[in-house]
């Protein structure tokens, strides 16, 4: 009974064996079949692949046979022209001959007068860069000219300055009866475009602006500033149109004497209506209406009535 069993489970051991040997030679058998198709259609694409070159390699050769005939007819072998090619591919080589035959194509209609029409412009334009260079020529000599008269007027003028300035504090002094006044430059490197400050002291006064005189003494001061401009460069007459009415009767007085002493270089001809001025004077104008309507000028020599009177 024992060897029965034993039999039997040797058996079943060698069914089991059989089955699993037989499923793993089908497992295997279907791994070979997969690995065959894969093969196949991998032999079948590179069929196709092999094909596909075979073609474009008969492409290629036709095209190069193609443009070594071309090369031909212009005289080039091949290895002449590989020496001769340009870097660059194919397509971009084609866009650069697009680009130039559309900027030919922009250039429009040939002109045959384009060499004639060159020559002449040309020409001129020779022309013209000679009248540019006279041009920049007479600018320099005119910046030259203009440097040396700006030189010589800030020269003349610091001379004339300079005589005014003096004529100004001594004419100041005479009229004020003593005191002190200035006039000063704003900027002495740059005189010709310097302004003139003028500083005043009135006898017993400290100095200050002209600006913060009185109303006769800023009138007296530019009394004195003319005749100053009168002692540097006189005048044969000179016109004087109430300038002493806003002085008072000292000052009035001072210019009066001051006009007459100076009266043998200008002649001055004042017009006045105040009494010590007009005292001063030589020779008096005026107009009277002794009947209406009528105007009548009288003319007074003063120095022929006082040697009436002596």
């Amino acid at each position: 009974m024992a060897a029965k069993e034993a039999e039997v489970k040797q058996k079943d051991a060698e069914k089991e064996a059989f089955y699993s040997s037989r499923k793993e030679l089908f497992q295997r058998s279907r791994e070979w079949e997969r690995q065959s198709t894969a093969l196949r259609e991998r032999l079948q694409s590179s069929e196709e692949r092999r094909h596909r070159n075979e073609m474009q390699v008969e492409k290629y050769s036709t095209e190069c046979r193609h443009y070594e005939e071309r090369l031909a007819l212009q005289g080039l072998t091949r290895q002449e022209a590989m020496a001769e090619r340009r870097a660059g591919s194919l397509k971009e080589l084609q866009q650069h001959v697009e680009s130039y035959q559309q900027r030919i194509a922009a250039l429009g209609t040939i002109n045959p007068a384009a060499a004639e029409a060159y020559e002449a412009a040309q020409k001129q334009h020779v022309f013209y860069e000679q009248q540019c260079a006279d041009l920049r020529e007479a600018q320099g000599n005119l910046q030259t000219v203009v440097q040396d008269i700006d030189t010589a007027m800030a020269k003349q003028f610091t001379q004339a300055f300079t005589a005014v300035r003096q004529h100004f504090q001594t004419i100041f002094a005479r009229l004020f009866g003593g005191g002190t006044a200035e006039l000063v430059l704003t900027d002495k490197k740059q005189v010709l475009q310097a302004g003139v400050e003028i500083f005043i002291c009135p006898p017993g006064k400290k100095q200050q602006p002209l600006t913060l005189l009185s109303g006769g003494e800023r009138s007296l001061t530019v009394i004195a500033l003319l005749l100053a401009f009168s002692a540097y460069r006189p005048a044969p007459f000179c016109v004087f149109d109430e300038v002493d009415a806003a002085l008072d009767e000292a000052n009035v007085e001072r210019i009066a004497k001051y006009l007459k002493n100076y009266s043998g270089q200008t002649q001055f001809i004042v017009i006045t209506h105040r009494r010590k001025t007009m005292e001063a004077a030589t020779v008096l104008q005026g107009v009277t209406m002794e009947e209406k309507g009528v105007s009548r000028l009288v003319t007074v020599k003063v120095a022929e009535i006082m040697e009436e009177g002596t």
